[in-house]
Formats: structure tokens, C-alpha cells, sequence
């Protein structure tokens, strides 16, 4: 191997973990692709991929010399489109339809694409998104009536702090905050609605539930650096949202007098299916998924609950999650084999709509404030199954239907 041509592939696999990093892959599944990238390549390699640091361990065969790089990274964001056009560009590498100099222009141009999605359209996404869980969690009109408005909202303090360091830092407490003390306003006029559930229908696309699970799943996988910090983060960020809520209650019940939690009339069961729709039509654009892929985004939405529900009806809730992420996981990897796109497009949709996150959320509100935001029982030993029974769904339908790609 000529030093330039090593050089060449040594810089396209550290800008490509780079990129698939920043893109929100998780870091098991990374470091398989690039293992298998490295080898197509021909080049002994090693890695270790953390939420916030990469490390990468390329071998010279010819010259005797490993070369080590180290850089530390902010944890990804998820961006579904990218992911897949960079996935679309490996294959096209692989299959000889592209050179390595020609691989490494096209990194840079997904690197540097605009967002699939304008911002009015992802506007509409986030108050879609924050009634559609209203409406999934069978509370009132009300509820979601309000709920819609304060996600557009929550919105606005997303693109404040696209523009401000400082906002970005307490972007999850500051929206928790700003929406409990409009949602306890709203209540003055409105005594109907349930505050403390349209407080977290606005701020679900913040809800770590995803995160939860996929570092549980990474635990699983012996992944033990990641998993652990990628639990952690979560953690930390359920806590700010949790504590950013509650401040701004307190803060509103000093100022407008005591907020009672309402219990409304619940929406009829039926209305679930619309909910379910709503959610995955807005999760393909706040994840920045290609139009191509949002019909089986979509689906896969439909996939997740339906089987959960009717499962839970025979076997409980908590396994009636298990087999929604075995169907979830089976789909994935279905949608992976035939469509030659990373299974995580899909799986993440449908693993969202499962939303465990917002129970953790409630059953801290539950701990602390001593009232039930909704008339559930066993809240905390649910939440605790609900997320074993995911990272166990997911690891059985790898089982059964093998992965042929590893994103």
C-alpha cells in the first residue's frame, strides 16, 4: 500500500466516524461499521466510540506503525437523512461506483447539507408532535389543544438557542420552565386542562426515553462506556427537565395562587390511531428523515403500537413492550435487507412511539409532589419493565432475523 493511499483511507474512516457520530449513531453500531469499513479497506483498525469522545487505532502493515487519533466530540443529534446518505455512500464505495477521492468530496457535501425540512415545516412538527402525545396519553382536548400551542413554543426557545451559547446550555430546564408557568396561566382561564401533562406533552422531544433505552441496549451489547454515559446523560437531562418544571410551577403558584391537577374525561380509545399517525408524520421531520423513508417511518410507528397494545391485552404491559420492540426490531432489520438502508431509520420511530420516557417523568412528578399527573398504579416498577422488556425485544429479533447491515 503506497503512504498516500493509506493516508487517503485513513482520513475518509475518521471523517466518516465522525460524521456517523454527529448523525446520532449509536456507538456498538458504529463501531461495527467502521470495524467492517476497515476491513474492505484493508486496513487492521480498532475503535472505541463514546457519546463525547472517539478514539481510532489504524495499522501501517508495510511500514510497522499504528497511528492514533483521539478527539473528544459533543454527543450527536439524530438526523436520519444524513445517516442514510452516508450509509448510501459506503455501499457506493464498496460496489466500486465510487473512488475514495470522490467518497471523501461527497462526505463533505452531506456534511455540509441544509436541513431536509424548513423550519416553518419543523415549527408545525414540534406542535404536532406535543399533541399527538396529549392525544396518545388519553387525556382531554383540552389537554391537547394546550399542549400543541406550548410545543410551538418550546419551538421558538429551540431556535433561540440555535443562535445563543448560553440558552443552549439550559435549553431543557429553560423550556420546562417557560412552558409550566404559560401552561399554569392558561389554567386561570381554562380550569379544565391538566397542567402538569401539557407541560410534558410540550417538552417530549426532549423526554430521554430513546436514549434510555438505547443505552441499556448498549449495555447489553458489553458496551459498557457508552451505555454507562449514555444513561447518565439521560438521566441528567430528565432531571433538568424535571426540576425546570417543577421550578416554574412553583414560581407560577406564588404568582397566580395553587394549580389543582384536573383529570378530565378521558378521549376515546379510538383516537389513538390518529395520535399515532400525528407523532410518526412529525418524528420523520424533527429527525430529519428523507421523504423517501417516511412511509416505513410511518409504518413503523403503526407497527410498534399496534402490536404493543394488542399484546399487552393477553401478556401485560410491560411485555406487551417486548413485543412491540420484537416486532420493531424484525421490521428494522426486514427494512434493512430489502431496502439497503440503515435499520436504525425505522427503529428509532417506532421505539419512540413505545414513549418509556414519559413514564419516568411522571413517576418522578408522582414521588415529589405526591400527586398522580395521570390514575396509573405501580408507575415506577412499569417504567423499570418497560425498558428491560425494549432492550429485550430488540436483542430477540436480532436473534432471530440477523442484521445483514451494521447501522
Amino acid at each position: 500500500m503506497k503512504p498516500d493511499q493509506f493516508t487517503q483511507k485513513r482520513h475518509f474512516i475518521i471523517t466518516l466516524g465522525k460524521l456517523l457520530h454527529m448523525f446520532g449513531a449509536t456507538s456498538y453500531r458504529l463501531e461495527n461499521h467502521l470495524k467492517n469499513v476497515a476491513q474492505f479497506l484493508e486496513i487492521p483498525a480498532s475503535f472505541v466510540i463514546t457519546p463525547t469522545a472517539l478514539t481510532f487505532v489504524l495499522w501501517h502493515q508495510e511500514d510497522q506503525t499504528d497511528y492514533n487519533y483521539i478527539v473528544r466530540v459533543p454527543p450527536g443529534d439524530i438526523n436520519l437523512g444524513a445517516l442514510s446518505r452516508t450509509n448510501e455512500l459506503v455501499d457506493q464505495l464498496a460496489s466500486g461506483d465510487r473512488t475514495l477521492n470522490e467518497a471523501i468530496v461527497r462526505l463533505e457535501e452531506i456534511a455540509n447539507m441544509p436541513p431536509p425540512y424548513s423550519k416553518v415545516l419543523t415549527f408545525f412538527a414540534f406542535g404536532a408532535s406535543s399533541g399527538a402525545f396529549a392525544l396518545l396519553m388519553k387525556t382531554s382536548w383540552h389537554d391537547v389543544l394546550w399542549s400543541t400551542l406550548l410545543g410551538l413554543i418550546v419551538y421558538l426557545i429551540v431556535l433561540w438557542s440555535e443562535n445563543s451559547s448560553r440558552v443552549n446550555n439550559m435549553l431543557e430546564p429553560l423550556s420546562a420552565i417557560v412552558a409550566a408557568l404559560i401552561g399554569s396561566y392558561i389554567s386561570l382561564y381554562d380550569p379544565a386542562i391538566n397542567v402538569p401533562m401539557c407541560i410534558l406533552s410540550s417538552i417530549i422531544v426532549f423526554i430521554p426515553g430513546l436514549s434510555l433505552t438505547t443505552g441499556l441496549s448498549e449495555l447489553a451489547e458489553r458496551n459498557l462506556m457508552s451505555g454507562t454515559a449514555k444513561i447518565m446523560d439521560a438521566s441528567m437531562c430528565m432531571f433538568k427537565l424535571f426540576f425546570g418544571g417543577l421550578l416554574g410551577m412553583t414560581i407560577a403558584q406564588q404568582i397566580w395562587g395553587k394549580v389543582d391537577i384536573v383529570h378530565s374525561m378521558p378521549i376515546a380509545d379510538e383516537t389513538s390511531w390518529l395520535a399515532v399517525f400525528i407523532l410518526a408524520v412529525s418524528l420523520v421531520i424533527v429527525f430529519k428523515a428523507r421523504p423517501k423513508h417516511a412511509f416505513w417511518g410511518i409504518l413503523s410507528g403503526f407497527i410498534a403500537y399496534g402490536t404493543s397494545i394488542w399484546a399487552a391485552e393477553y401478556i401485560g404491559i410491560a411485555l406487551g413492550a417486548f413485543a412491540g420492540a420484537f416486532a420493531i426490531g424484525i421490521y428494522s432489520n426486514l427494512f434493512a435487507i430489502y431496502l439497503k438502508a440503515p435499520a436504525t431509520i425505522v427503529m428509532l420511530q417506532g421505539l419512540v412511539v413505545l414513549v418509556p420516557g414519559s413514564k419516568v417523568y411522571i413517576g418522578l412528578t408522582s414521588i415529589v409532589t405526591g400527586n398522580q399527573i395521570l390514575q396509573s398504579q405501580q408507575i415506577g416498577s412499569q417504567t423499570f419493565l418497560i425498558f428491560m422488556s425494549l432492550v429485550a425485544g430488540l436483542i430477540f429479533a436480532n436473534v432471530a432475523l440477523p442484521p445483514r447491515h451494521s447501522l
